[in-house]
């Protein structure tokens, strides 16, 4: 039995093989430069989309490293205050006047130190 299951298979493929064979024998090839315009009209499209795909890639890339510079340039901006303001109080220690108690020791001690010699 199985013999004649697989002779009936044999047959079907050998019956398809003879189909397609007389499909190519009669198929029409007159119109193959349209074809080739139509391949390459497909190659072009996938090769478009291809690029536009980068593109939106690249664009999203700068959005991506512009919102990056930004935050960057915030934070520089914030430590350029905080430096404005360290420079303000350590300028304003500079300019105020040296207490008195500081100074008369100062006197006193190079009073002291003349006397010694």
């Amino acid at each position: 039995m199985t013999q004649v299951g697989a002779g009936a298979s044999m047959y079907d493929y050998k019956k398809k093989i003879q189909e397609i064979r007389a499909e190519l024998e009669s198929a029409d090839f007159e119109d193959l430069p349209e074809l080739i315009e139509s391949a390459n009209l497909l190659r072009s499209n996938k090769y478009l989309e291809g690029k536009a795909q980068k593109q939106t890639e690249l664009i999203h890339a700068y959005g991506e490293y512009s919102e990056a510079l930004e935050q960057m340039l915030v934070e520089v901006f914030e430590i350029q205050v905080a430096l404005k303001d360290v420079l303000k109080e350590q300028s304003s220690l500079l300019s105020k006047p040296v207490p008195k108690k500081r100074s008369n020791a100062k006197k006193s001690l190079k009073r002291g130190s003349r006397r010694r010699p």
